[in-house]
């Protein structure tokens, strides 16, 4: 379904954030014949509805909009809306059409796209991809779930975009070359299980892309993947890690040496996963990588990775503190923590709780010398998991900022205190930037203190 396929038809928007005000400025410049907006989550925080959005589309709430839902031919989600919403389930239960503002841009620029999805690293692939491009004289625009809603973006010869698991769920045009880089449970509430959380996620795949790169080393996508033809990045006949002629690690494609990993500032062999998945994304899209390898190392030298990604704070104790706020499952909790393997670590953990099985972080961690320091509100579920660890040890304290006071005490000279929650930041915190935040200013504050 494409943005003009909604004229003459009665359209309803659900959502009043950003995605939402997108999706109504874009499908109102396309004729519906009745447009409203439908926002089931209104409170203090909601934007004021107002201007040119009112004027396209009155804003209506609770049962009224339930009620506007049923009554459209098309209704068009905001990502925030999760499957399992009741509401959704009657609108699936009588036939009505429900697309997304990213479905239905795509339907007219899939052949200009790269799409990156995947449980981590989406967001640092899909930079990478975009800020390798421009550096091999590849214009591009960036955009999706990282900032900018494709419904917002300008005209380009060539987009990538990073693609949230709800994103995904909707398409119905696969973009030219389709990316994922990992593949394990998350938002199992809001797509109603871990098959349904694949299927969705996957999605990106099933409307016969150009061409597929998959991270090759991750075992469970290669299990959902089975015998689909794909791009295997990080295995020896794509891009991948080995032996350079110096003898240190060097990133290749295939058999051709291109710079060494010493090239990618970015920790955590996650990341070196990340970058072999862009280099195959360029290579797929006809980038010489071996001939303009000078011009990509380069490049990767520049990149300075994104915030709240393993994010180092300087601090006058010689302790190295890492703002990881940003993985909110234990698989993502588990690469960070694989990022600091030799050095002394202590990790926070816990957030607001969705009930995720904690057995996974427990069985990585069981053999290491650590120290897990949990906060509310899943902080001492997530301890009491960790009960078996044989050479570590763990805390459970009131809040963020005691956490980092106490990993000043007990984190030994030159070790690193990560913040890797291993869950979300809401209930405690407005958002992740939030959460971010008071971590940065205890580590300023318990330091002067």
């Amino acid at each position: 379904m494409r943005l003009s396929d909604l004229r003459g038809r009665r359209v309803a928007v659900w959502g009043a954030g950003r995605e939402g005000r997108a999706a109504v400025t874009a499908v109102a410049a396309h004729g519906p014949a009745d447009l409203v907006a439908v926002d089931d989550s209104a409170s203090f925080l909601s934007l004021p509805w107002e201007g040119p959005l009112a004027e396209a589309a009155p804003l209506v709430t609770g049962e009224e909009g339930f009620a506007q839902l049923l009554a459209a031919d098309v209704v068009v989600r905001s990502p925030g809306v999760p499957s399992t919403h009741p509401w959704m389930v009657e609108l699936r239960r009588r036939g009505i059409t429900v697309t997304q503002g990213t479905a239905l841009w795509m339907a007219d620029h899939a052949d200009r796209t790269v799409g990156v999805t995947g449980s981590k690293g989406k967001s640092t692939t899909a930079s990478l991809v975009s800020h390798l491009l421009a550096a091999v004289d590849r214009p591009n625009v960036l955009g999706g779930n990282i900032g900018v809603p494709t419904l917002d973006l300008p005209e380009a010869d060539l987009y990538v975009l990073e693609l949230s698991s709800y994103q995904c769920s909707d398409l119905t045009d696969s973009p030219r070359v389709a990316a994922v880089t990992a593949l394990f449970p998350e938002h199992l509430d809001a797509h109603g299980g871990e098959a349904e959380y694949y299927r969705d996620k996957l999605n990106l795949l099933a409307y016969r892309p150009q061409t597929v790169v998959v991270n090759g080393s991750d075992p469970r996508l290669a299990v959902e993947l089975g015998d689909r033809p794909a791009v295997r990045a990080g295995l020896p006949d794509s891009a991948h890690l080995a032996a350079g002629p110096d003898g240190t690690a060097w990133f290749h494609l295939a058999d051709r040496p291109l710079f060494p990993r010493a090239a990618l500032r970015l920790v955590g062999r996650h990341n070196e996963g990340n970058l072999c998945v862009a280099l195959a994304v360029l290579d797929a899209l006809g980038v010489d990588v071996v001939a303009r390898r000078d011009a990509l190392a380069g490049a990767v030298a520049q990149f300075r990775g994104l915030a709240h990604r393993l994010t180092e704070i300087v601090d006058p104790s010689g302790l190295t503190f890492v703002d990881d706020t940003l993985a909110t499952s234990p698989y993502a909790a588990m690469h960070a923590i694989d990022a600091y393997e030799g050095r002394p670590l202590t990790v926070i953990v816990g957030g607001s709780d969705r009930g995720l099985d904690y057995t996974p972080l427990a069985e990585h961690l069981a053999e290491r010398e650590i120290t897990v320091i949990g906060i509310p509100d899943s902080g001492p579920r997530i301890v009491e998991a960790l009960a078996g660890l044989s050479k570590g040890r763990t805390e459970t304290v009131d809040d963020l900022v005691d956490a980092v006071r106490l990993a000043r005490e007990v984190t030994p000279p030159g070790g690193v205190v990560l913040l890797s929650p291993a869950a979300p930041s809401y209930g405690r915190f407005r958002n992740f930037e939030h959460r971010s935040e008071v971590f940065a200013q205890a580590v300023r504050d318990t330091a002067a203190g």
